[in-house]
């Protein structure tokens, strides 16, 4: 019988809702083994009070135009009809596109709005800007892998086939024997997958490969990076130090003969220049365990008994994504494929270098065999483009160069921000940086769900259905299951999807017919399941008309078979099968890199002293992490999230003895502090991290204590108040918001209101 609940999905899972008697029910699929608990946001948040329900304009854009304004923050905003909205954002378009051209528009969207292929608001954003504006200024690379999604081509030729086709669960599982996993592979990472994930097997594979023997060593500042399951020895390092550590471990193998130098002969390249920098020829300093002591807080007896552990087992060295979000992130990257060559694993089942494994759902596991439902975004005419972490960098500085990937490059000069999908005061570092920055542009537009600060931060703020409250296809190229997404709820007050907001603006521009094609959604559901349907058929497999994929509300594709990817073709013929690099092995030394004379990256792995490490005024180190209740800071209003958090605040976890040298008791409000801002949060205290270390998670939203300040306290709990908005390299310029230096006091004051999601004060022009 039917009980009124519909299959939908999202990056953290497929699931069943149903909306019944003015309330959201949610269930988790019945076949995964492991569900994500995070779905549990939904029911709270369909219908909060965080909600926009109407178009808003800021007051003093509507009462002097467009143009440079410290006020967007701090203003409030007036309610307008959808009409009239649209055609003052399209005049504000045209006039733009006229007097500037489309390169005076930065395109923003990070991906994460939907698991949904159709609302998929990165392809619906780029789409519109393509079709009606000639072009937009785009962002590459991301803020999870800013440094490694550069660094790896020049090392290994292929970060989609490291990350995406390399070793799987299934492969750890049966025949890994000991896994070194620097930064560990948390589950509330490897739990969201990018267009939805069916089944969540990291913990099992994990339990498996221990009970057979496998053996997990966890290096990083905190216990919980892995599983219990995984029954882990953890090596609690100095946070940062991942490089130095890795160095003195292939120290102790190289000069002990326990390294494979057949495998660094065939394989690799420029081993002699790096070798004469590990045992100090170069430098007159040995990169030895004793070396690396002091610098990782281990012994130097402990270092080297692990590196002898390694030998002449099936290791699989995996370095998760937090290490390249640091200062030099590039090099624990690039020494982590270096430590794998030399024990000679790369390539094999279970073993080598499985960069990321646990970073993200869809890292492990077989890739589907046919293609995904995806929306054509057109041509884009502008060339320029900025590593995605830079974002304020350009906006404060127009026309300023800056070095990316060996190129000298120049910041667009951006009159006008279109934001639709993401959050960038989340995921952005240095946040009252971001506010000077954002202060800088013309106009600022915002797609958005609920009153986020980058909602707040804007001229035009639109608001958008929630996935719940339209119809999609949910696709990841990693799972098996192709979800019919039902609408389970009706749009909150007059939100719309993006779709139909980018079609209304289109038409005003002239170019409505392009971007629809004249099709509404459900016709463009269709017509992207076709292009799978017509690939199963390719195949000999059945497939099913959309009506009857759509009534079943799921579909199972076939997949890939699990081959090792390029690394294992790799190694069994480096010449029919070279790398995508210079000399077609793995780049131990890359002359391309030594040309570019960075000191910040140099031609092979480094050890380099952070700039920001910890000091007086500011004597620990904050571990800025991904949160367990919700993916970034996506429905940080929802209930699971909301349950977490202590007097309505994100909790700081931190070591007892830390706390106690401080005259904190757990349960304590604190106030985190350093040179470029504060913040507050609740305590709890903890022997599962070390000592020196107080971790606060991201997604906690921005929430000033008084807008009207240049630097406020932020209530809350948003660490990036604290983290520094600097470059891992002129390399990459990755994002640094991992590690940053702070202090810690109790906070004595009366305490301030949480008021992120109250929204701001509106009313008629």
């Amino acid at each position: 019988m039917d009980d009124g609940f519909k299959p939908h999905s999202s990056h953290w899972g497929v699931f069943s809702a149903r909306w019944q008697n003015n309330a959201l029910e949610v269930r988790s699929d019945a076949n995964d083994p492991d569900p994500n608990l995070i779905v549990n946001n939904f029911p709270g948040a369909l219908r909060h009070q965080a909600r926009i329900a109407k178009p808003m304009i800021r007051r003093g854009w509507l009462e002097r135009g467009a143009g440079a304004s410290s006020r967007r923050g701090r203003d409030g905003f007036v309610a307008v009809e959808w009409g009239e909205a649209l055609d003052r954002l399209a005049a504000e378009l045209l006039r733009v596109k006229d007097s500037h051209g489309p390169g005076a528009v930065f395109g923003g969207s990070y991906g994460w709005a939907s698991a949904g292929r159709f609302h998929h608001a990165q392809s619906q954003i780029h789409r519109f800007l393509n079709l009606s504006m000639g072009g937009f200024v785009r962002s590459v690379n991301s803020y999870s892998a800013g440094a490694s999604s550069v660094i790896v081509p020049h090392v290994l030729g292929n970060y989609h086939g490291l990350t995406m086709n390399n070793v799987t669960w299934e492969q750890l599982a049966a025949h890994s024997e000991i896994v070194l996993a620097f930064g560990g592979m948390a589950l509330k990472n490897s739990m969201i997958a990018g267009g939805g994930i069916s089944q969540h097997v990291e913990r099992g594979a994990m339990q498996r490969a221990a009970e057979r023997g496998c053996k997990f060593l966890l290096v990083g500042p905190l216990r919980q990076d892995l599983p219990d399951e995984a029954a882990a020895e953890w090596i609690s390092a100095i946070p940062g130090t991942d490089t130095a550590l890795m160095l003195a471990l292939v120290h102790t193998l190289v000069t002990e003969g326990l390294h494979d130098q057949a495998f660094i002969e065939r394989y690799c390249e420029g081993w002699p220049v790096f070798q004469s920098y590990l045992l100090g020829k170069a430098d007159g300093q040995p990169k030895d365990a004793a070396w690396a002591a002091p610098i990782t807080g281990l012994a130097a007896e402990e270092i080297a008994a692990l590196a002898r552990r390694l030998h002449g087992k099936r290791v699989l060295v995996t370095v998760a994504h937090s290490l390249q979000r640091a200062e030099h992130g590039e090099q624990p990257v690039w020494m982590g494929a270096l430590l794998a060559s030399v024990l000679g694993q790369i390539g094999l089942p279970g073993g080598g270098y499985g960069y990321a494994l646990g970073a993200i759902g869809y890292y492990g596991r077989r890739n589907n065999a046919v293609p995904s439902p995806t929306l054509s975004q057109g041509h884009n005419g502008v060339a320029e483009f900025i590593p995605v972490a830079r974002i304020a960098d350009m906006l404060l500085n127009p026309r300023g160069h800056y070095r990316y990937d060996g190129e000298t490059r120049s910041y667009p000069d951006i009159r006008l921000i279109y934001w639709a999908g993401g959050n960038p005061f989340h995921h952005h570092q240095d946040i009252n940086r971001l506010r000077r920055a954002f202060a800088q542009v013309d106009t600022v537009v915002v797609h958005e769900i609920a009153w986020t600060a980058t909602a707040r931060h804007a001229d035009f703020v639109l608001p958008v259905t929630m996935t719940l409250e339209r119809e999609d296809i949910g696709y990841s190229a990693s799972d098996p299951l192709m979800v019919a997404m039902h609408r389970i709820a009706e749009p909150f007050g007059e939100a719309k999807d993006d779709y139909d907001v980018f079609s209304g603006l289109a038409q005003r521009l002239g170019s409505g017919d392009r971007f629809t094609e004249g099709r509404d959604a459900r016709e463009w559901l269709e017509h992207l399941y076709d292009r799978t349907s017509k690939s199963l058929e390719l195949q000999g497999i059945p497939a099913p008309s959309f009506e009857e994929f759509w009534e079943a509300g799921r579909l199972t594709l076939p997949q890939k078979p699990d081959d090792g990817g390029f690394l294992r073709a790799f190694r069994d013929d480096p010449v029919a099968h070279g790398l995508k690099t210079p000399s077609g092995k793995i780049e131990i030394f890359s002359s391309t890199i030594a040309s570019f004379e960075d000191p910040d990256c140099p031609g092979h792995p480094t050890w380099l002293v952070p700039t920001d490490g910890t000091r007086p005024g500011a004597p620990l180190f904050l571990v800025a992490n991904q949160p367990a209740t919700r993916l970034h800071s996506q429905l940080d209003f929802g209930s699971h999230s909301a349950d977490a958090k202590w007097r309505g605040r994100e909790v700081a976890s931190m070591h007892p003895h830390d706390a106690a040298a401080r005259g904190l008791t757990d349960g304590d409000i604190i106030r985190l502090f350093n040179e470029r801002g504060a913040c507050l949060a609740a305590l709890r205290l903890t022997t599962d991290i070390r000592l020196g270390v107080v971790q606060l998670p991201t997604g906690a939203w921005y929430d000033p204590v008084d807008p009207e300040e240049e630097n406020p306290l932020c209530v809350h709990g948003n660490p990036n108040v604290l983290t520094r908005d600097v470059g891992t390299s002129a390399l990459a310029q990755g994002c640094t918001g991992q590690l940053t230096a702070v202090e810690v006091e109790k906070f004595e004051g009366n305490l301030p209101p949480i008021r992120a999601f109250i929204p701001p004060s509106s009313g008629p022009p």
